[in-house]
């Protein structure tokens, strides 16, 4: 693929968290939303505390993180732990047809296990750049060629350290969330330090916004960019 061809990305902490992050949507999707088609990625979440009840809010539009409530014209589920099982000719033409994909948070490293294993990961490299990728939290990691993070076993045990390398750059979201303590300047400085590459670091009112591999921080909070 050339660069035009590239598909679009919209890299979020916490979804579509206000009105620059929302503009910056549209921009990417050339129309409203109102008028655009979405599937929402769950798959993430489930080796997390209450995945179950985490997948439904995801889906229902209940979550923290404003996605799949901002009014698509059709909105469906592609649940990437049931791909190998279903013919690919059932979902495959419908992610080509799709204006966006919104892809939830979780463990990056279990949904880079389910991408690759599904056969997902190939279609999506292949999509041009009438697809707009969402991601929120790990859904916006797993991109990266990295996530400066160790696989050190799951539940259920499966992961992939390694990123799709679809953005040449890694990032990890909350920065400063009251929440997750974890997630300071100086712990995500830490975390940095292990990406051999550059890593943002954004907030829960920031987006990472890549078109034909420019990249553009979007940003009503604060952000840092970390590099070796």
């Amino acid at each position: 693929m050339d660069s035009g061809d590239i598909m679009k990305f919209l890299l979020t902490s916490s979804g579509i968290s206000n009105q620059s992050i929302n503009d910056a949507l549209v921009e990417l999707l050339g129309k409203p939303i109102a008028e655009s088609t979405a599937l929402c990625i769950p798959t993430a979440i489930y080796p997390s505390p209450n995945g179950a009840a985490g997948a439904y809010n995801l889906i229902r539009g209940l979550a923290k993180s404003p996605f799949t409530e901002l009014g698509w014209k059709s909105l469906g589920v592609l649940e990437l732990t049931a791909l190998p099982s279903i013919k690919e000719s059932d979902w495959i033409p419908v992610v080509r047809g799709i204006d966006a994909l919104l892809v939830g948070g979780g463990e990056p490293l279990y949904l880079s296990y389910w991408m690759q294993h599904s056969g997902f990961a190939d279609i999506l490299s292949s999509l041009g750049n009438e697809t707009v990728y969402v991601g929120v939290s790990g859904g916006s990691m797993v991109v990266a060629p990295n996530f400066g993070v160790p696989y050190d076993g799951l539940n259920p045990p499966v992961g992939r350290e390694e990123g799709l390398g679809m953005v040449d750059f890694a990032v990890i979201g909350h920065l400063d969330n009251p929440d997750m303590p974890d997630f300071s300047l100086a712990g995500l400085e830490e975390w940095a330090a292990g990406v051999p590459g550059p890593a943002y670091a954004i907030d829960d009112q920031t987006a990472i916004k890549v078109v034909d591999g420019d990249v553009e921080v979007v940003s009503e909070g604060h952000w840092k960019l970390f590099t070796p």
